[in-house]
C-alpha cells in the first residue's frame, strides 16, 4: 500500500484518541487528523486538529464531519469515546468515509451493561445482577449507569434506603453483586475472519476516572482465555476490543463490561509489540495479519504531562554546550530531541560555547554529529557570546548570568534546561 490513508480521530481530546495517535503517527501508512468538539488538550497532540464540532448526540454532528472529511479527502473515521463509536457506527451509511468499528448490534449491545448482561444470560462469568431494588436479596450492592463509561456514576450501595434514594435519579442503572477482588482488563484483537487472535490481560493497580494509570500486563490463564473466546463467539467483533473482569469474594472472575474499541491504556500491550490500534486498521483494509510480541515484564504508569502553545517566533537557535547540552556527562536527550526538531523545521542551530579544548572531539566522544550544528562557534574565554547572537533567535545556556546578558543586549527569548520543554511540539 503506497499510499497513506487519512484517518480522522473524533473525539480527538480523549485517553482513547491519545493511544490511538501514539499507536498510529509513526505508521508509514496513516496521515493523522483530529477533531473535537471543544479546546482541549488535542490542539497539543495533533497536527491537523478541528475544533467546534457538534457533540455525538447532535444531529448536525454528521454533516460537520462529512465537510471535514470532504475538504481533508478524510478515508476513515477512528472513534474515541464509546458514545462516538455507537453515533458514527449508527450513521455509517450517511458518513463519506469508513468507520473503524465492529458489528453494528455488537456495538449497541455493549453501549448498555443491562443489555450486555441479558444479551450473555446464562454465561458462568456474569455477576448476578437486578433489574428492581425489592429484588435485591442483600447488601452491598454496586450500581453503575447502563450507558456509561469509566467509573463515571458508579458506586457501592449499603442498603435499600440508599439504593431508592440512587434509584430516583431516572438514570437507567446496573444494580450488580458487589465485587470486592482485584480488577483486570484484557485486551483484545480478533481478525477480519472473526478469529481471536490475543488475550492479554492487565491489572488495574491505580485507576483514576475509570482509567487505568498504573497496569501490568500478565499471561491469560485458562479462565480469563475461556471468557474471552466466549465472548468473541457470541459478539461479532472486528479489531481492537477489551472487557474488565473483577473477582467476586471467592475470586472468581466476573464480567464488568466488554467495549468494542480501543481502550485508553491500551499502549502497555502495544508496548509487548501488539499494536491494535494500527492492526485494526489492516482488518479494515483486508489485510492478514501477523502477530509478534515480546513476553518480557512490564509496568506502565501514567501521570500527568505538560504540553505548551507558545507565540515565540523564531529562525534561529543558539544553544550552549558545557551543563547545557552536556550534563553530568551525559547528553541532554530532552535538548538535543528539541534540536534535532528545530532542523526538522527548518530552523538554523548554531553551537556557541567557551569550552575549555576543541569542541569537534567531545562532539565525536558524545556521539553527537557536527552535522547536527549549521555553525559551531568556540569563544575565548572573554568573549561575550551577545556579540555572536543575531536577532529572530533563541538562546539556551544553563548559567543565569550569560541568560541575563543576553536577554538584556539581544532582547530575544532566553531558555534554561528546565524550560526546553515549552519548546517541543508534540503534534504529528
Amino acid at each position: 500500500m503506497a499510499d497513506k490513508k487519512n484517518v480522522l480521530v473524533f473525539p480527538a481530546g480523549t485517553e482513547i484518541a491519545f493511544e490511538i495517535h501514539q499507536a498510529l503517527r509513526r505508521s508509514k501508512f496513516v496521515r493523522l487528523f483530529g477533531a473535537t468538539s471543544v479546546p482541549c488538550h488535542a490542539e497539543f497532540v495533533f497536527e491537523r486538529c478541528f475544533e467546534g464540532l457538534p457533540f455525538a448526540d447532535d444531529p448536525a454532528l454528521i454533516d460537520a464531519l462529512n465537510r471535514i472529511i470532504d475538504e481533508n479527502a478524510i478515508d476513515y473515521i477512528y472513534p474515541a469515546h464509546d458514545s462516538a463509536l455507537l453515533t458514527l457506527t449508527r450513521a455509517r451509511g450517511a458518513l463519506h468515509a469508513k468507520v473503524v468499528t465492529s458489528d453494528p448490534e455488537t456495538v449497541e449491545i455493549c453501549r448498555d451493561k443491562n443489555r450486555t448482561y441479558a444479551f450473555l444470560a446464562g454465561a458462568d462469568y456474569l455477576p448476578r445482577s437486578w433489574t428492581r431494588a425489592e429484588e435485591v436479596p442483600a447488601y452491598p450492592v454496586f450500581l453503575k449507569p447502563a450507558v456509561g463509561q469509566g467509573s463515571q456514576g458508579a458506586r457501592r450501595i449499603d442498603s435499600r434506603e440508599a439504593l431508592d434514594e440512587a434509584l430516583a435519579d431516572g438514570t437507567d442503572y446496573a444494580i450488580c453483586e458487589y465485587l470486592p477482588g482485584e480488577e483486570f482488563t484484557v485486551d483484545c484483537f480478533t481478525d477480519r475472519h472473526g478469529a481471536l487472535r490475543l488475550v492479554s490481560p492487565r491489572s488495574r493497580d491505580r485507576i483514576r476516572a475509570g482509567i487505568a494509570v498504573r497496569t501490568r500486563p500478565f499471561p491469560a490463564d485458562a479462565r480469563i482465555r475461556a471468557i474471552a473466546e466466549d465472548l468473541n463467539r457470541r459478539l461479532s467483533f472486528n479489531g481492537a476490543w477489551f472487557f474488565q473482569l473483577k473477582e467476586n469474594a471467592a475470586g472468581d472472575y466476573r464480567l464488568m463490561e466488554a467495549a468494542p474499541r480501543v481502550a485508553g491504556t491500551m499502549g502497555a500491550t502495544r508496548n509487548l509489540g501488539y499494536n491494535l490500534p494500527l492492526l485494526t486498521l489492516y482488518n479494515h483494509w483486508g489485510f492478514d495479519v501477523e502477530l509478534l510480541g515480546n513476553d518480557n515484564e512490564e509496568l506502565l504508569d501514567r501521570a500527568f504531562i505538560s504540553r505548551f502553545s507558545t507565540d515565540i517566533s523564531y529562525e534561529n537557535v543558539y544553544v550552549d554546550f558545557d551543563d547545557t547540552l552536556i550534563v553530568d556527562g551525559k547528553v541532554n536527550s530532552e535538548l538535543i530531541g528539541f534540536l534535532y526538531q528545530a532542523r526538522n523545521k527548518g530552523k538554523r542551530v548554531v553551537l556557541l560555547s567557551r569550552h575549555d579544548t576543541e569542541l569537534l572531539p567531545d562532539l565525536e566522544r558524545f556521539a553527537i554529529s557536527p552535522a547536527l550544528f549549521d555553525e559551531i562557534i568556540r569563544l575565548g574565554r572573554d568573549d561575550d557570546k551577545t556579540r555572536f547572537i543575531g536577532p529572530d533567535s533563541i538562546f539556551i545556556d544553563d548559567s543565569f548570568a550569560e541568560r541575563r546578558r543576553v536577554k538584556e543586549s539581544c532582547g530575544i527569548p532566553v531558555f534554561d534546561l528546565d524550560m526546553v520543554e515549552s519548546l517541543l511540539d508534540w503534534r504529528m
